[in-house]
């Protein structure tokens, strides 16, 4: 404002005398400087007192073209991030299938670790009330027997299982255990219990299980069993005898010896019968139905007179035993549980009860 009212007054000056500022009419130079400050302050005052800033200059207006040129490539880069984004969503099936692979690999790592785990565990553990060393053994056989079967096991110490002293020094020469195994009965502490504990106060032959006896339960038996002996002893084969089997130790142990540097193998007389649908029959498959059609056979498996599995093997069985099905018949559960797995089925013919004397008979 100030400077506009100065300027009109030297126009109006210089168009009416022509002269200069000295004349009677015009303003003095002095007056002009007075009103240019004045009017600069009393702007100064204004702008400060009612907040008015001066309007911003828009960023294109000040940017040099080498900023431009930035901004136009920053767009570019962006659109090559997102098309980045697109190719790994395309992808994604082969990122699952990665995935997938480490989580396998993982829990065959973790199933390796859990049975070397169980092993130094039962490796902690005493072997009997005589040693407090862990002893390495051959093998450990189990004889399945009942409450019913005292003449069966009384033919089997008569013949081929040594006595006292000498089953004593069977196990620290020659590493072999021979037990008969047996659980309890319905009425735990009862009659039959107190008769098989006077038994083997006699003979101290007995490995008891914490299992309730039935012909039924023969296939939980059988897991109870190889539980508890690789949890007991450590030996590089465990061996399941039926009570009626009569059988040569230097035999048994010359077929296991060519077998034992092998880690899982399953040996025994390899067989692989039919499937029994009718109900009534000795041998009935209550689960049939999951081996097919009539007339199916079973997978190959050892029949259940004898068989033998490595450590490995005992110790799976021992880690899994929550989980592991259990069919009607003990030899087709045990064939059954090492189904899908890494392992060496051995069909040994003398392990075959056809067998003549000599080998097993």
């Amino acid at each position: 404002m100030g400077l506009m009212y100065g300027t009109k007054q030297t126009h109006t000056h210089k168009l009416g005398s022509g002269s200069g500022f000295g004349s009677g009419s015009g303003v003095s130079a002095r007056w002009v400087t007075f009103f240019c400050i004045a009017s600069f302050g009393l702007g100064v005052i204004f702008i400060n007192r009612f907040g008015i800033s001066p309007a911003p200059l828009k960023t294109y207006d000040v940017s040099s073209p080498l900023e431009k040129q930035k901004e136009l490539l920053q767009t570019v880069i962006n659109c090559e991030k997102k098309d980045d984004v697109s190719v790994k969503v395309g992808d994604i099936f082969s990122q699952v299938s990665q995935t997938h692979d480490v989580i396998m690999n993982l829990d065959k790592t973790i199933s390796s670790l859990e049975t070397k785990l169980a092993s130094a565990r039962s490796a902690k553990k005493p072997v009997s009330k005589a040693s407090n060393e862990r002893q390495k053994f051959f093998f450990v056989m189990g004889i399945m027997t009942a409450f019913s079967s005292q003449k069966r096991r009384d033919s089997i110490r008569q013949t081929w299982m040594p006595q006292g002293k000498d089953l004593l020094r069977l196990e620290k020469e020659k590493g072999i255990i021979i037990r008969f195994v047996i659980g309890h009965s319905a009425t735990q502490g009862g009659l039959l219990d107190r008769a098989i504990d006077i038994e083997d106060e006699e003979h101290n032959d007995f490995l008891r299980l914490n299992h309730v006896e039935g012909y039924h339960e023969l296939s939980s038996k059988t897991q109870i069993y190889f539980s508890t002996v690789v949890a007991r002893w450590d030996a590089d084969f465990y061996i399941k005898v039926d009570d009626d089997v009569h059988i040569n130790l230097g035999m048994i142990g010359s077929t296991l010896l060519r077998h034992r540097s092998k880690p899982r193998v399953y040996i025994g007389c390899m067989k692989s019968g039919p499937v029994l649908a009718q109900k009534g029959l000795k041998y009935h498959e209550p689960e049939y139905w999951k081996f097919g059609e009539d007339g199916n056979k079973y997978f190959r498996h050892a029949t259940g007179q004898i068989y033998a599995i490595s450590k490995d093997l005992a110790t799976y069985i021992s880690i899994n035993r929550h989980i592991l099905h259990k069919y009607a018949n003990e030899d087709v559960s045990l064939g059954s549980w090492f189904i899908g797995l890494d392992v060496e089925h051995i069909d040994d013919r003398s392990l075959c009860c056809q067998t003549p004397p000599g080998k097993i008979y």
